[in-house]
C-alpha cells in the first residue's frame, strides 16, 4: 500500500523559516517524481515546487521560486522542501503528492496524495 506523510508544519512568523518533509512507503522511489502543494481556506491546490525521480531536475511555482528549495534522498524515500521568508500569503495545507516519471505541475496528474500538514504565517 502506497503512503505518503508529510511533517514539519506549524506556526511561524512571517519572515521565518520552516522546512517540510515528506516520506514515502510503498512504492519504487527512485522512479517517482514528487511535488508539493498548497491550498489555502477556500482555494484549490496551488503547485508549489516539484523534483524529478533522479533528483536531476527541479521546477518552482512563480510565487515560491526565490524563497523555497526542494531536495530528494532516494536512499531514504525523503523529499524535503525548505522555505524562507515566509509570508503570511503562505498559509495553506501542503500537500506531496507522487507520479510516476513525470514533470508536471497539475494536481491531477499525481496518483498518490499525503493527508498534508499545516502551516500558518502569523504578521
Amino acid at each position: 500500500q502506497v503512503q505518503l506523510a508529510e511533517s514539519g508544519g506549524g506556526l511561524v512568523q512571517s519572515g521565518g523559516s520552516l522546512r517540510l518533509s515528506c516520506v514515502a512507503f510503498g512504492l519504487p522511489f527512485s522512479s517517482y517524481t514528487i511535488a508539493w502543494f498548497r491550498q489555502a481556506p477556500g482555494k484549490e491546490h496551488e503547485f508549489v515546487a516539484v523534483i524529478t525521480w533522479t533528483g536531476a531536475t527541479t521546477y518552482y511555482g512563480d510565487t515560491v521560486k526565490v524563497r523555497f528549495t526542494i531536495s530528494k534522498d532516494n536512499n531514504k524515500n525523503t523529499v524535503d522542501l525548505q522555505k524562507h521568508s515566509l509570508e503570511p500569503e503562505g498559509s495553506a495545507i501542503y500537500f506531496c503528492a507522487a507520479a510516476f516519471k513525470s514533470l508536471k505541475v497539475r494536481p491531477q496528474e499525481y496518483s498518490y496524495w499525503g493527508q498534508g500538514t499545516q502551516v500558518t504565517v502569523s504578521s
